[in-house]
């Protein structure tokens, strides 16, 4: 029935012109149905003004009635017009149960709705406008879980990387201990040299002494390196575990959402490609921010002391094999000068050996003319030839100054011939004097060569250069 049929139906009915009952009763009764009638009239100007888009409803009773939706849902309407459609067009193939008994249920596949209290399907309409903001922030806390999770994949690369780096620096460190292992060792080992000729300072022990400064120095660097890369990998694993973090407490309103698809994004942009803003009540928190940004500057700086890392262990394996070859070439260099000297000695103390032979004969010569000059030991054995009082000698000493000097020469010629006896002793005494210092220093250089020998065989044997990747000992080469 339209508004304009009811208005007819309520129509006041002219009373009778006989008036039987109290005057009274009727006022009461024409009050009562003048009251009526202006309650019907107000109520169907209401309900014009309310079909009307241009007329404000004024009654205030209407307006606690008609309550707006809340800005999140008239949001969501605003951004799904056409899901909003759907769903008033899915209310109107269904009949909506009365409000109150008594009232009558409208058909809403006629014309449109207006009245001036909410629609029928207004829990409809709220429910699928809650589902619609719920999905939207779902949607977008996915994004944001996807790019923690990622960015917390990437740190945990970034550490396993690093982590590898901090195993070649200690495998760099346990290199560089062993080093100064042997540089200890050779020194102890030269101390093994003769001594009072060999022990004595050289450029050897100059480059052992500068071997052990630098690797010294390569240590101290290179330790230092090694507490920064642990502090990196702690403060790695404190972003991982900070995203993972935020992460799970973000996931914790995606247990409906699919675990992958198109369902799961919306077919919208996740946050890494979009830039949201901060929102501690919305998707992407400041806490979120922070440990996005906190872990991306771990990462630069971990890369940068990756490569840092790279770069100090080459130069310390050049440093490493530059002083390790410059001490073995000065303790081969010492070997061939030793050789060389050792060769020297050897030549002399044949030649002193030669010498002490033709002195010795020498010397038995003189001691023969000696002992020939001295005469035999008993008178008895003299022959008459050698007689001072031979009959030639008394005849001649029968006339007066007739001396002949024989007596006196033999005397003069042994004094001689013992002298050279003295001398050819003395030189044959230090002809061997010599060849034993010689034979000595001969002994002494062929035990320091071979010290030197031992300690260069022991170094070329203790280092191994697997301890290091080929790809640190490509340009060390």
């Amino acid at each position: 029935m339209s508004i304009v049929q009811r208005n007819m139906s309520l129509q006041p009915v002219p009373l009778a012109t006989v008036i039987i009952g109290p005057q009274s009763w009727r006022e009461k009764t024409e009050h009562s149905i003048r009251r009526a009638d202006k309650l019907v009239r107000q109520s169907d100007a209401r309900r014009a003004s309310s079909a009307s888009p241009s007329r404000p409803r004024t009654s205030a009773g209407l307006s606690a009635v008609n309550t707006p939706l809340p800005p999140e849902l008239n949001e969501a309407e605003t951004r799904s017009g056409k899901d909003r459609d759907n769903a008033s067009s899915t209310c109107t193939r269904h009949r909506i149960r009365p409000v109150s008994t008594g009232t009558t249920r409208f058909g809403l596949a006629s014309a449109p709705f207006a009245a001036p209290f909410p629609p029928p399907c207004l829990r409809e309409h709220c429910a699928e406008a809650s589902v619609r903001v719920a999905s939207e922030y779902m949607r977008d806390v996915r994004g944001v879980e996807g790019q923690l999770r990622r960015q917390a994949g990437r740190v945990g690369q970034e550490g396993i990387k690093l982590e590898r780096e901090r195993e070649y620096l200690e495998r760099m460190l346990r290199s560089l201990r062993k080093d100064l292992l042997v540089n200890k060792k050779s020194v102890e080992g030269r101390t093994l040299r003769p001594p009072t000729t060999e022990t004595s300072r050289d450029g050897a022990d100059s480059l052992l002494d500068y071997e052990k400064k630098e690797l010294s120095e390569l240590k101290t660097l290179l330790e230092g390196t090694l507490r920064e890369t642990l502090t990196q990998l702690q403060a790695l694993s404190q972003c991982s575990r900070l995203l993972l973090e935020c992460a799970s407490e973000r996931s914790r309103v995606l247990d409906l959402l699919p675990h992958s698809g198109s369902l799961s994004t919306g077919g919208r942009c996740t946050p890494s490609q979009v830039t949201m803003k901060p929102d501690p009540i919305g998707p992407y928190t400041p806490e979120c921010k922070q440990a996005i940004e906190s872990s991306s500057l771990a990462l630069n700086q971990s890369q940068l002391l990756r490569e840092q890392i790279r770069r100090m262990i080459g130069e310390a394996i050049a440093r490493q094999k530059s002083a390790h070859h410059s001490v073995n070439e000065g303790l081969v260099k010492k070997i061939a000068e030793t050789v060389s000297l050792k060769q020297h000695l050897t030549l002399s103390s044949a030649s002193a050996r030669q010498a002490i032979h033709r002195k010795q004969r020498q010397l038995d010569c003189i001691q023969h003319s000696h002992d020939r000059a001295l005469g035999p030991v008993s008178s008895a054995d003299l022959l008459s030839r050698e007689r001072l009082d031979r009959p030639l000698v008394q005849v001649y000493h029968r006339h007066p100054g007739t001396q002949l000097p024989e007596a006196m020469h033999l005397i003069q010629g042994g004094t001689v011939v013992q002298q050279c006896l003295l001398s050819s002793g003395g030189e044959l005494t230090r002809l061997h004097g010599t060849r034993l210092q010689l034979m000595q220093d001969l002994r002494r250089k062929g035990v320091a060569a071979q010290v030197d020998s031992a300690i260069v065989r022991l170094r070329r044997h203790l280092v191994d250069r697997r301890v290091m990747p080929s790809s640190f000992l490509q340009g060390t080469c």
